[in-house]
């Protein structure tokens, strides 16, 4: 679910009076959904793959994220940053 989707859904849901936590981010779904659209898995786990650093990994989440104009809030990427290196990258941080 897009950002934007997220704050509309959250702004209805306070108007109505429930809990705008239903809308909770899920980096492994949103990456399943999302970044896998473009590229498969092997692009983490290659050889000569271009991610060398966990501040690297970080500047490329938030590049896809502006190249696809999905607008995440920042603790949406710092939970899909952590997602893909906790599952491929194993990067110190």
């Amino acid at each position: 679910m897009s950002s934007i989707a997220r704050f509309t859904l959250g702004a209805a849901l306070l108007a109505s009076g429930a809990s705008p936590l239903a809308a909770e981010f899920n980096a492994e779904t949103y990456h399943q959904s999302n970044c896998t659209r473009c590229h498969d898995t092997s692009v983490y786990t290659r050889e000569n793959r271009k991610m060398r650093s966990y501040p690297m990994l970080e500047t490329q989440v938030a590049r896809c994220d502006a190249n696809l104009a999905t607008k995440l809030f920042p603790d949406d990427l710092k939970q899909l940053t952590d997602y893909l290196n906790t599952e491929f990258y194993k990067f110190f941080k």
